[in-house]
Formats: structure tokens, C-alpha cells, sequence
């Protein structure tokens, strides 16, 4: 069964809780992180993005950016713009976007958990991104930024939150720059923290990465690292777990990624409709947006028209789990045989687009010339996300897109 533990946080006043907040260090580069920073002293983008605070030439992996990630790091204790709880607690995280809501609960994860498999993955991870990571994690001693988890919803579990957001005060209660609602709960109550954590070890199986697979890989290998560079390790230490937002399946949603593509391989419009139909009952929409309407349904958007792809019976099996996934789907079918890209990681032919940003954004691309053709999907469910990583399977790249994203700075696990 899953441990998930109270931690003495760290955290910042409330009067700056929403300066502070921020977006993960990698959902913007170093140009974007500027912008987000500004006129915001405080932001935990000074320490997860530090290279704004140093030359624009600075390479983002040198020993001076995570030095200065360092040294903010204290200042920022220093300053009191963190500052540690003097107890152990769970936390809860209320993210509300567009009228939907989800709801989770912060807490420690067991190194342990995840090395035999009890936190469950579905994508792989970069080795140069981890070390990243493990660097930031070390040097800092501390989880700076949470990482994303779901587990199978509890009733009772559901209940005790329920009881702490409806009743309760929330600690810090802001609407960050993009439209998102975020509450947060300190849960005090010493039975009610002893019960979340009965509850996960006697009712929660497994626990499952939703977002953040370099980050959650980071923390387990820092913290297997550190029990076996120390001699007097007895499993007790703080970096034998990290932090994470666990949310019920039920309550969360994942978002299409869609694939922009520059060239048609050499092929002339008409060749390339032509190949399609081996594969797809292709149907011409128009200039007005397609939208995907179910499964094994695609939207492609080429030359200022929309059109209807659906898949073949032949070109899938639901029984399997990862050959019936639409991105196994489009790659099988269109990808490698027609376009001929070999290798969705490294091709520079592809972009992935998340679906936040709509599909008026594949319109853009295409139309400006920077893309020929645009596919849009729709969004992989939770169910088939847990059925892959239940059997052990990894999903292609660029599948999932889970909105909205946490935010960093409301409470931070020092190890």
C-alpha cells in the first residue's frame, strides 16, 4: 500500500503567497521565466529558474546557475519569505479552472515507492533533464517544487478534505495572472493528518505520476543517493520521501497534445490526401475548426482546411493498450509510413502542441508557413492512463497534457 506522509513545510507568508507561486521551472524557457518574474521580487522563479538572475549569455546547466539558485535559496529564508512549519502536516491544494475544480492532498512520497514500482509511471525520462534536476534537488537539500501524483479516490478520503474546504479557512485563497483559482489548506488537526495517512497505507494500492516524471525521478534517485552515502541511515531521514499533490482520478482531466509537421515528405497536396484514405474515411470540413468528437477520431488542418480523419477498424486494437491509443494510431498510420518521421524525440519535423492552447493555435502554424500540416487528437482518459501504467507499459511521446499546473512556492520539503 501507498505511504504518503505529513511533512513540516516550508512556506511563504500569506501576504506574498500569490507573488511568490509560480508555474514548474519547465513549462517556459529563460525569456518567458524573465517576463513572469518581473515586478515580483519575491518569485520562486529567482531560485527554479535562477539563470534570470545572471548574465543572459549563462548556460542554464552551469555551477553558477545553481549556485545562485542556492544562495537565493537562503535569502529568500533570510528574508522570511519562507518559513518553516514547526510540526508536521498534510496540505490541501485547490486548483479551480474554468468552473471545474480539483482538489488534492500534499504530502510525502516514499522513495521506496517508487524504486518497487508502488508509484506508477507511464512515460520515460530524459537522463540529461534528470541529472538537471538531481543537481537542484541536491544542492538545495530540499524539493522545491511538488510533483503531480493521482491514486484511485478514497470515499473516506474525500470526506476529511470536504471537511477541511468547506468548513475551514484556507491559508492563502489567489487568482494567478492565467485565470486559475488556487486555495490552500494547512490541515492541523493532529487525528485528521494521522487519518489521511491510515487511510493511503490501508485503502490506496498505488499512486500513479500524472505530471512531473523528471522531477518525481529526481527526488527518488537524490534521495536513494543520500541513504547510501550515509553510514548511520536507518530510514527514518527526511530525504527517504518527497513531495507530492495527490488528486483522486475522479477529479482530474487531461487535455489533447496535438503534432504540427513542416513538409509532406516531398509530396504534393493531392498524393498526400490520396495515401490517407488507406487508413482513414477522410472527410473535407471546411475553414471553420474540426474538433475531434470521440476516439480514433483526428482533425487535420493543411492549405486553410479542416478535415475529418477516422481510423479505420483495421488500423487498431482496443484490446491493446498502447496500440489502441490515438498517438499510436496517428504514428503507425500517417507518421512513419507517410511522412516518414522515424523518431518522435529527436525529429525536428514535429512539434507537439498542448492542448491550453487551443486549436486556433494549429491554424497559426500552418498558416504562417512555419508548419504544413497540423493533427489534433482526442485527449487520452484517466482510465486508459492508469491501464498503461498498471500493465507496465509506457506511452509514446508527447501524450497527456494535464491542466492546470501546479503552482511552486506554497510549500516547499526540505530533506
Amino acid at each position: 500500500m501507498a505511504v504518503v506522509k505529513p511533512f513540516r513545510g516550508l512556506r511563504p507568508p500569506k501576504s506574498i503567497a500569490g507573488d511568490l507561486a509560480c508555474l514548474p521551472y519547465d513549462v517556459m524557457n529563460t525569456g518567458e521565466a524573465l517576463k513572469m518574474a518581473q515586478g515580483r521580487e519575491c518569485s520562486l522563479l529567482h531560485i527554479t529558474r535562477s539563470e534570470i538572475d545572471l548574465p543572459p549569455e549563462t548556460d542554464i546547466h552551469s555551477t553558477e546557475v545553481y549556485d545562485k539558485s542556492v544562495s537565493n535559496f537562503a535569502l529568500w529564508r533570510k528574508k522570511g519569505w519562507l518559513i518553516q512549519d514547526e510540526e508536521p502536516h498534510f496540505y490541501i491544494y485547490s486548483q479551480t479552472m474554468k468552473g471545474r475544480k480539483q482538489t488534492g492532498i500534499v504530502g510525502c512520497a516514499s522513495v521506496d515507492d517508487y524504486l518497487n514500482g508502488k508509484i506508477k509511471k507511464h512515460e520515460l525520462t530524459r537522463p540529461d533533464k534528470e541529472q538537471d534536476r538531481m543537481i537542484h534537488v541536491r544542492v538545495n537539500n530540499a524539493n522545491i517544487e511538488p510533483v503531480f501524483f493521482a491514486y484511485p479516490s478514497v470515499k473516506q478520503i474525500d470526506k476529511i478534505v470536504s471537511s477541511i474546504t468547506e468548513k475551514e479557512t484556507p491559508e492563502y485563497d489567489f487568482i494567478s495572472d492565467d485565470g486559475i483559482g488556487h486555495t490552500f489548506w494547512v490541515v492541523k488537526d493532529r487525528d485528521k493528518n494521522r487519518l489521511i495517512e491510515k487511510l493511503f497505507a490501508e485503502k490506496v494500492p498505488f499512486t500513479y505520476v500524472a505530471d512531473g516524471h523528471h522531477r518525481t525521478a529526481a527526488a527518488a534517485l537524490v534521495g536513494k543517493e543520500k541513504r547510501e552515502n550515509n553510514p548511520s541511515h536507518d530510514g527514518s531521514e527526511e530525504y527517504n520521501y518527497f513531495m507530492a499533490v495527490h488528486f483522486p482520478d475522479n477529479q482530474l482531466s487531461i487535455m489533447d497534445y496535438n503534432r504540427t509537421i513542416k513538409d509532406l515528405n516531398g509530396m504534393p497536396e493531392e498524393e498526400f490526401l490520396g495515401k490517407l484514405e488507406k487508413g482513414f474515411v477522410v472527410r473535407m470540413k471546411g475553414a471553420l475548426i474540426y474538433k475531434p468528437r470521440k476516439l480514433h477520431n483526428f482533425s487535420m488542418y493543411m492549405d486553410g482546411t479542416w478535415y475529418s480523419l477516422t481510423a479505420r477498424p483495421d488500423t487498431y486494437d482496443d484490446r491493446d493498450p498502447i496500440g489502441g491509443l490515438d498517438v499510436t494510431i496517428l504514428t503507425n498510420q500517417i507518421l512513419t509510413p507517410i511522412l516518414d518521421i522515424q523518431d518522435l524525440r529527436r525529429s525536428k519535423r514535429i512539434d507537439f502542441i498542448g492542448g491550453i492552447r487551443g486549436l486556433g493555435e494549429l491554424e497559426k502554424r500552418v498558416d504562417s508557413g512555419e508548419m504544413k500540416v497540423a493533427f489534433a487528437l482526442y485527449p487520452v482518459s484517466m482510465k486508459q492512463l492508469i491501464t498503461i501504467a498498471d500493465s507496465g507499459n509506457i506511452m509514446p511521446p508527447k501524450t497527456t497534457w494535464f491542466e492546470p499546473k501546479l503552482r511552486s512556492g506554497l510549500v516547499i520539503h526540505l530533506l
